[in-house]
């Protein structure tokens, strides 16, 4: 729980001196607080009645305890709060900035989780952190000290029994972080899991597979149930000796105390105070050791956010570009690249000039996901040489590149907004004809006609839900808005459709091709007619190139390809 990275959080420092200053009027208010109450039974147990100031001082000190406990939650509550929004601020631009080979890294369900529970959990581990750590190292100290001031034998009883609890406590801790660390683990797999199933449902239908996945994500969420249990068994048994034990210190305390009283070698009044303060010495070592489970999932969120974020940012350059034109050039010499682990791309050279309808295909996993991040920048090559608009980079990581890229991926993200909000994401400043008129453009006129709010109806989550065709058409409209993006990127758009939702959406997709750069890539074969330069990828390597009637003269892997894929229609 002892956290070093979190104490490097911005602003850590003012709310641990805060903290610290906190915690110190606590301890001196519990030090009064039972000072008080033994005078006061001190003096009940010698017959002279209720003093009324004695009972007075153990109220207030009680009081002012209790609103030094309101503050510091409620500088806790706001540290941990802006901590929570800073970390997501900076994961999202990291998420943005590294685009999507960030997220296909570690996995969409994963990343989702992790930008949504994962700060609340966050959030949690950061108050309970500062809290308990803080209060575990400074009030036990001067307790300890008054206890002495009480009777110094007691001092040694506590001072010898704390360190031992530690150690205890260190143990079945480790026990706990392993199992917490494997169950995070199988959290993060489910949401994989469960993500790209979702995803891929209408596929997994189409083919008769729903029914086996379904057994694969109750199996998944069987192990990620049975490791919870683990972790809950560690936590419940570490808690339940953490309890014992302190308990059985204070009962030695007790004892100790009671035969000093019966030999005469002790004052009750000194006798009460240490009694009543062995137990808010232990109190802080006990909370830390409660809420050490507790911690543990926003731990594991926030280490893995660190890991994500300190990843080195891919190199930008900057050299100034224009809107691609007809003249253009791009030329690619030599390039490669290799995941650390995972599938690679091997050296390639490619020359793509002006308005040009490029086409990737390949079988699932040849790569085509790559080359367009690499294309779009979003990877960085391991070495290659680009040539654009008559400037050599090393890199496509380029903002004036970016800025005139759309790109449309197999899944586009459906906000939860109105209609009018998600079609003109990109474009904020158009008008509703220039809506309507895109949505018809895709044919989504009578769909829009049936919203009872029209352009004004919520979608998305929670909301009114679309189809994965309906997705696609908004994901064109806001395409469709955008006229100032000369570059499209399409990576597997149409990858979860059937194939008459795909042959009609492609009617209206191929017109907002003209005069663009496109790059397509995709498994179906029959788009590839319509490309004017094709790059045909099995195993990571650009095995072919050219028109579609120069690949089927060659008769290689492509016709291969054609040949393996003779089931899907419209060849």
């Amino acid at each position: 729980m002892i956290d070093r990275d979190l104490f490097q959080l911005p602003g850590s420092g003012a709310i641990v001196k805060r903290l610290v200053g906190i915690k110190i009027l606590q301890a001196v208010f519990i030090i009064a607080q039972a000072a008080f109450l033994a005078g006061t039974l001190f003096m009940l147990w010698q017959g002279k009645g209720l003093r009324w100031l004695l009972l007075a001082g153990f109220i207030a000190s009680y009081t002012l305890r209790q609103l030094l406990l309101w503050l510091e939650k409620r500088i806790l509550d706001n540290f941990a709060e802006q901590t929570a929004v800073d970390l997501r601020a900076r994961l999202l631009s990291k998420l943005y900035d590294q685009g999507p080979a960030l997220v296909q890294e570690n996995g969409t369900g994963s990343t989702v989780a992790m930008a949504l529970d994962g700060i609340d959990e966050v959030n949690q581990y950061v108050k309970l952190t500062f809290d308990k750590t803080i209060g575990m190292m400074s009030v036990p100290v001067l307790i300890l000290i008054a206890v002495g001031i009480f009777d110094w034998r007691s001092a040694v009883i506590l001072l010898v029994t704390y360190p031992l609890i530690i150690l205890f406590m260190i143990i079945l801790g480790k026990a706990a972080k392993a199992k917490a660390e494997q169950q995070y683990g199988s959290f993060q797999h489910l949401s994989n899991n469960f993500i790209d199933s979702l995803r891929g449902i209408d596929t997994l239908k189409y083919l008769g597979l729903s029914k086996r996945y379904s057994k694969s994500i109750f199996t998944a969420s069987e192990h990620f149930r049975k490791r919870t249990m683990a972790v809950l068994k560690v936590a419940m048994l570490s808690t339940f000796a953490l309890d014992f034990f302190t308990t059985l210190s204070i009962a030695v305390v007790a004892v100790y105390l009671g035969f000093n009283l019966l030999n005469g070698r002790m004052a009750l009044l000194n006798a009460l105070a240490v009694l009543i303060l062995a137990p808010e010495y232990y109190l802080p070592m006990r909370r830390f050791a409660g809420d050490f489970h507790a911690t543990l999932n926003g731990r594991n969120s926030f280490h893995k956010m660190l890991t994500i974020l300190n990843q080195p940012a891919q190199p930008r350059i900057e050299a100034p570009l224009h809107s691609w034109g007809s003249t253009d050039e791009l030329a690619i010499d030599s390039m490669a690249f290799q995941y650390p682990k995972g599938t690679s791309i091997k050296p390639f050279s490619l020359r793509i000039k002006g308005w040009q309808k490029v086409g990737i295909i390949g079988m699932s996993g040849a790569g085509k996901t790559t080359l367009i991040n690499l294309l779009s920048g979003f990877l960085t090559p391991k070495q290659g040489t680009i040539k654009i608009q008559d400037q050599t980079v090393t890199t496509l990581n380029l903002p004036d590149w970016q800025n005139q890229l759309l790109y449309l991926p197999q899944s586009p993200t459906i906000f939860t907004a109105t209609v009018r909000q998600n079609v003109a994401f990109y474009t904020p400043g158009v008008s509703d004809e220039q809506i309507r008129a895109a949505l018809a453009t895709v044919g989504m006129t009578d769909w829009l006609n049936r919203l009872p709010d029209g352009l004004a109806t919520m979608i998305g989550s929670g909301h009114r839900e679309l189809s994965g065709g309906q997705a696609q058409r908004i994901a064109l409209a806001r395409a469709l808005l955008d006229d100032k993006r000369r570059v499209m990127m399409f990576d597997e758009p149409t990858a979860h459709l059937d194939i008459e939702t795909e042959l009609e959406l492609k009617e209206r997709m191929l017109p907002l091709m003209d005069q663009r750069l496109v790059f397509f890539a995709t498994h179906r074969l029959h788009w590839m007619k319509e490309m004017d330069w094709i790059l045909v990828m099995d195993h990571g390597e650009l095995v072919e190139q050219g028109t579609y009637d120069e690949l089927l003269a060659k008769n290689g892997y492509f016709v291969s390809l054609i040949n393996g894929m003779r089931g899907e229609r419209h060849v």
